[in-house]
């Protein structure tokens, strides 16, 4: 099941106050971008919306009620913490999930910049 149009129509007036965004494909959803390559958010193809995450605001996450991104695989269900869904209490509120957005973001320049430099590894090695 894809995301619906109306669905990330949604996400991006919610998080139109971070600028510029560019979408791509996530799992069975779309990854939300800014900053060109830096994935804040994911919307899950039921409609969630998930923000990246970390060990330094997983607890912020959890204290708002926020639910890790879960999927089933045929070893079992897994959860995925750098994933936490948003707020409920931000979900019509462009204020608050503009602050959700903000805190995800550095959890998601770390994740863009370890990627960057993974892929200049691999074509460091495929030059030479």
């Amino acid at each position: 099941m894809a995301v619906s149009q109306e669905v990330l129509e949604h996400a991006t007036d919610l998080f139109g106050a971070l600028g510029p965004l560019r979408t791509g494909r996530m799992f069975s959803g779309v990854a939300l971008y800014v900053e060109e390559d830096v994935m804040f958010a994911m919307i899950a193809s039921s409609g969630t919306i998930y923000m990246k995450s970390d060990h330094s605001t997983l607890a912020q996450f959890e204290a708002a009620g926020s639910l890790p991104f879960t999927y089933t695989r045929a070893t079992g269900q897994r959860q995925v913490t750098s994933l936490m869904s948003l707020p409920d209490s931000a979900a019509d509120d462009p204020d608050e999930a503009a602050q959700w957005a903000r805190l995800s973001l550095g959890p998601a320049r770390a994740a863009a910049e370890k990627k960057r430099a993974e892929k200049a590894r691999k074509a460091a090695r495929k030059a030479s």
